[in-house]
């Protein structure tokens, strides 16, 4: 296969899950993720609820990889997530998940009443613009060259931290079980990486950010979500099979 070239350090995983209640017919699609990606991340979780197999190509960003001529064909901006599907590949997360509600509308992403779906837009805009693209790993090894890697970790803290405080102001007057009531929607693909990066990555308390820490709690009881946590998919180091 064309990625092999890709991953010259590791060999090509490819990693098909299963979801109950896929057709066995269904075009395999792929996904091109990294296992700590959170943008991946939100895609694989989309996948799951909609019980859709994929292939999971993994492409390591601490290795420039993603760089890779044959990656940049895919995504000429050099970021993951990449979903194929048929002739189709299509690059950012937002895109991908918009596209696989329309094409496949089973378990739907978003709400039907507009003002809900509004909200859901809202918020996954907020982490995909305004808190995600401060901790990729390109500005953070940046500011750990130019100021120092102890500069790094308050950085995330007041940021991260920043857009936290907006969401929860914005949550408590939507929130149910889950973000916007107490069925799992687009909202919730975006909340649940964010939250536990900034945990569990970053090692950073939520204890001042209460209604985010319940969110999370309930995350963690859903399958969907856990099984595509970074610990669980095939490139994590930790996992012996990258």
């Amino acid at each position: 296969m064309a990625v092999s070239s890709i991953l010259r350090d590791s060999e090509l995983i490819f990693w098909r899950h299963l979801a109950t209640g896929s057709d066995e017919h269904q075009p395999k699609l792929k996904l091109y993720s990294y296992w700590r990606s959170t943008c991946s991340w939100r895609v694989r979780i989309a996948l799951n609820f909609k019980g859709l197999k994929y292939e999971y190509i993994p492409v390591n960003i601490t290795k420039g990889e993603q760089h890779n001529p044959e990656f940049l064909k895919l995504n000429p901006i050099g970021y993951v997530p990449v979903l194929v599907d048929g002739d189709l590949v299509l690059s950012d997360s937002s895109a991908i998940l918009l596209y696989l509600d329309e094409k496949y509308p089973q378990r739907p992403l978003l709400p039907t009443d507009l003002k809900a779906k509004a909200i859901n837009l809202q918020i996954a805009n907020i982490v995909s613009s305004s808190i995600q693209p401060l901790q990729n790993v390109s500005l953070l090894k940046y500011l750990g060259e130019k100021f120092g890697p102890e500069e790094t970790l308050p950085w995330i803290k007041h940021h991260i931290g920043n857009g936290f405080v907006a969401l929860e102001n914005l949550l408590k007057d939507y929130a149910g079980r889950y973000a916007t009531g107490d069925e799992v929607f687009l909202a919730d693909l975006f909340l649940a990486p964010q939250i536990y990066s900034y945990t569990t990555r970053f090692n950073l308390d939520l204890t001042q950010f209460p209604l985010l820490s319940r969110l999370s709690e309930a995350y963690s009881q859903v399958p969907e979500f856990q099984n595509a946590v970074p610990e669980k998919q095939p490139d994590n180091p930790s996992s012996g099979t990258s």
